[in-house]
């Protein structure tokens, strides 16, 4: 099995005011293609800018990121821009979807960054939202949708430049029971059939359970990693785990 991303040592502090602030203290973390893996931590643990910097939208203090066999400290911030525009999907808590545009344009917009003509990928587009469940609400606008369908033209928006991998940072944050489930599901099926490598951060062991593999960070650092037994990766192991961890 290829590996999609690797960290080496990873490093991050932050300068608040006379006080050096120790985001990430020495990460090392694996994900191979086509896995799902969960980031599990407390606030404040690092998971966030864990994701951040797997995405290139932030710089390591030290140690490096390597995605699709390039060392993103190798290269120019172009270049960086450019792999994280093709290379990298993301899902956000809040579906950051442009309010003028209509569901299918939403999906198309990183196409369309990236200098594409959307009438070439039309079909790609719509086979997207028809596998997120909205084939027949391609025009709506996103105040004519739920947030659960706002997430899942997020999701469809994600896959649509066919990424290496789709970092997703707590996306049932803003939703409720049923929708988040049903977010939760689609992530699932279409990382299976989309081949498709996921990280997600959360810190809802629900959501976890969906995952292949679960990484608990603590103050920085990576602290236990969880694979799934016969019986799969259930919320309670997980929720043991934690306590385990006083997380």
């Amino acid at each position: 099995m290829a590996t999609t991303l690797e960290t080496a040592n990873l490093y991050k502090q932050y300068q608040m005011g006379e006080v050096t602030v120790d985001a990430l203290r020495g990460v090392d973390f694996v994900v191979q293609q086509g896995e799902f893996v969960a980031v599990m931590g407390p606030s404040g643990s690092g998971k966030s800018t864990l994701l951040h910097l797997l995405g290139g939208l932030d710089t390591p203090s030290d140690g490096d990121v390597t995605l699709a066999g390039r060392r993103l400290a190798h290269m120019s911030d172009d270049e960086v821009t450019i792999m994280r525009r093709r290379q990298v999907g993301f899902v956000f808590q809040f579906y950051n979807l442009l309010p003028t545009l209509t569901a299918a344009e939403n999906v198309a917009l990183p196409l369309l960054l990236d200098g594409k003509r959307i009438e070439d990928y039309a079909a790609r587009i719509n086979g997207l939202l028809d596998l997120v469940g909205l084939g027949e609400r391609k025009d709506h606008k996103p105040d004519q949708l739920s947030g659960g369908e706002q997430q899942r033209v997020a999701i469809a928006r994600a896959f649509v430049t066919e990424p290496k991998i789709v970092l997703a940072d707590e996306p049932i944050g803003n939703l409720d029971s049923k929708s988040g489930t049903t977010v939760l599901g689609l992530l699932r099926r279409t990382c299976k059939d989309l081949n498709a490598t996921v990280v997600m951060v959360t810190h809802d062991p629900r959501a976890a359970s969906y995952a292949d593999r679960v990484v608990f960070l603590k103050d920085g650092q990576t602290v236990r990693e969880l694979v799934p037994s016969d019986e799969g990766l259930s919320t309670q192991k997980i929720i043991g785990v934690m306590a385990e961890l006083e997380l």
